[in-house]
């Protein structure tokens, strides 16, 4: 069943979807080397319930202990917060939840230390444009296959990068996890038809290597090969007068153009 949201709904979304980003943006405030996965936990979850009725959106969603899912290098998504500290060389992808008058936001961004290569900088890179090409295939009367395929086509087919395929986007709305599925790769032409009011989360998971994943003992989803993979997501809703993004990266990257300890990714 796919829920179509009202237009009060959305704007409920986006609020939620404000939170959820100004929560990034503060956190990329306070990352840089020697800081651990678990301070930068806590302080996200002060920041969301801080403000009146927003609680973290994933903090004991199907037993998972932390507000962020914090994946650094090789993880791929769903990464615990621990007292790791985190070293010049990391990439490390931060997906933010936030449950706000009965409504979730859902939204990802990989950052990186200033030690990174090229290589890996470039894999961010991609990543990035990825979100934005699946972006705008998300338009009424497109289709879910469109989305992906644009998405597997610039990272894969013209970059050579690994388009995970065992976990993908997916709707949102009162429940973190709705239809429709939306994949990273697909056919164009394929797939369900986006209709006003699909409210949905993309985002691409991309490894420097290949697509296989493998899960730990604790969850965290890895890289089979154990190269390092990037993970961005905006939550978008489907308008008649095209893609209306609810989460917003723009904040987060101006904090980190203030953070002399993070790189700034074209």
């Amino acid at each position: 069943m796919i829920y179509y949201k009202t237009d009060d709904e959305i704007e409920l979304m986006r609020m939620s979807c404000t939170l959820l980003s100004k929560t990034l943006a503060h956190v990329a405030s306070l990352l840089k080397p020697g800081i651990t996965g678990l301070e930068v936990d806590r302080a996200a979850e002060v920041f969301i319930r801080d403000h009146d009725g927003a609680i973290p959106g994933f903090k004991g969603l199907y037993g998972f202990p932390g507000t962020l899912c914090i994946s650094t290098n090789a993880a791929v998504v769903h990464g615990i917060p621990t007292n790791r500290e985190f070293e010049e060389d990391d990439i490390v992808s931060i997906d933010c939840g936030v449950l706000m008058n009965e409504f979730y936001g859902d939204s990802a961004y990989t950052f990186a230390f200033n030690g990174i290569s090229d290589e890996i900088e470039k894999l961010l890179s991609v990543t990035k444009k990825a979100l934005y090409l699946g972006i705008d295939q998300a338009r009424v009367g497109n289709r879910v296959g469109d989305i992906g395929y644009s998405i597997q086509d610039f990272a894969e087919k013209q970059h050579g990068f690994g388009v995970v395929r065992d976990l993908v986007g997916h709707g949102l709305g009162k429940d973190l996890h709705e239809s429709p599925e939306v994949p990273n790769y697909g056919k164009r032409g394929r797939g369900v038809q986006l209709k006003d009011g699909l409210v949905i989360a993309i985002e691409p998971m991309i490894n420097l290597g290949n697509k296989a994943v493998k899960k730990a003992p604790d969850g965290t989803i890895l890289s089979k090969d154990n190269m390092p993979s990037a993970h961005y997501e905006h939550t978008i809703a489907v308008r008649t007068d095209g893609p209306d993004i609810l989460s917003n990266h723009e904040w987060v990257e101006e904090e980190i153009k203030k953070n002399s300890e993070i790189r700034q990714i074209e």
